[in-house]
């Protein structure tokens, strides 16, 4: 048996939303600020995992980071903020807010999102720094 869900037409003026629904409302913070701020430190996450892993020794997954980033810093920053933009941009399409009043609809949303991805950034920065003393 189908279900038939109302549309937002469908709906009187006085109905209330149910939680499901407006849990779909609502867009996922957590999971694009995560993946951006991920994505932008990958060059010190990604050998720190290989060492953790025991694929590589810490002394070369100490070196890798190093090299990576000192040398390709801002590339892995900008993949990570391309990907934020690309995620937020996937998320608005879906809920048909793709422009400038669902910008300023979400904009708190939006800024905590940056901010996620800020604290992913730097929690894991210093994790990986910390780490790094031990190698």
């Amino acid at each position: 048996m189908q279900r038939i869900v109302p549309t937002t037409s469908d709906r009187a003026a006085g109905d209330d939303v149910t939680q499901a629904e407006s849990r779909t409302e609502q867009l996922p913070l957590w999971r694009i600020g995560i993946t951006g701020g991920l994505v932008g430190i990958m060059c010190c996450v990604g050998p720190t995992v290989l060492a953790l892993l025991g694929l590589v020794s810490a002394g070369t997954a100490f070196v890798w980071a190093n090299d990576l980033y000192d040398n390709y810093a801002w590339w892995f920053r900008l993949a990570g903020l391309a990907v934020l933009a690309a995620l937020v941009w996937l998320a608005l399409r879906r809920r048909n807010q793709c422009n400038v009043a669902g910008v300023r609809r979400w904009r708190w949303h939006l800024a905590a999102m940056v901010a996620i991805a800020i604290g992913t950034y730097a929690g894991l920065y210093a994790i990986t720094t910390w780490l790094g003393t031990f190698a």
